[in-house]
């Protein structure tokens, strides 16, 4: 007599999304100045850093936030408080 092997299907544990890494000072103050309507060739002369920074610290914070463009850059910050809305 053949016995049938029952096949249990495992539960996955829900899906916990991380909370954003935290931006350090620098990048918060370049953010701010994303969100006054600056380029980055503005913010590189106004804080006295090369272009290619800023745009670093823009990526970084990008990949720390999770998102892939800066619309969606400020939407994330504001939805966490990262920014002041003046």
């Amino acid at each position: 007599m053949a016995t049938k092997s029952k096949s249990k299907k495992r539960e996955l544990p829900p899906i916990r999304r991380k909370r954003p890494e935290a931006l350090t000072d620098r990048e918060q103050e370049i953010l701010q100045l994303i969100w006054s309507g600056l380029k980055n060739k503005e913010i590189a002369h106004r804080l006295k850093i090369s272009v290619k920074t800023v745009e670093a610290h823009r990526a970084n914070m990008m990949k720390k936030v999770r998102v892939s463009n800066a619309a969606q850059l400020l939407n994330a910050a504001i939805q966490e408080g990262l920014i002041q809305i003046r």
